[in-house]
């Protein structure tokens, strides 16, 4: 086997193994519980601080999503570009 095919070959068993480690679909910010985060400050549930709180979690999870959808588009155009770079 040439040594092209050879690392073709580790190439698709790498992503392959790769794959299973984690979905297009999860979040990529594990931010934890927004309840528990926003309550340990002693804020009330149902208060303006407390809304706020939890709003500012969303824009924060958002982002976090966002910035990984843009890594994961600029990496495909990356390879889409550059498909014989070793």
């Amino acid at each position: 086997m040439p040594s092209t095919s050879k690392r073709l070959l580790a190439l698709f068993a790498v992503a392959v193994a790769l794959a299973g480690c984690a979905s297009r679909n999860d979040a990529p910010a594990d931010l934890g519980d927004d309840d528990a985060y926003c309550r340990k400050n002693g804020v009330v549930a149902g208060s303006t601080e407390y809304v706020a709180c939890r709003k500012d979690r969303d824009v924060q999870r958002s982002n976090a999503i966002t910035r990984a959808n843009r890594a994961q588009r600029n990496l495909g155009e990356y390879m889409m570009r550059n498909p014989e770079r070793q």
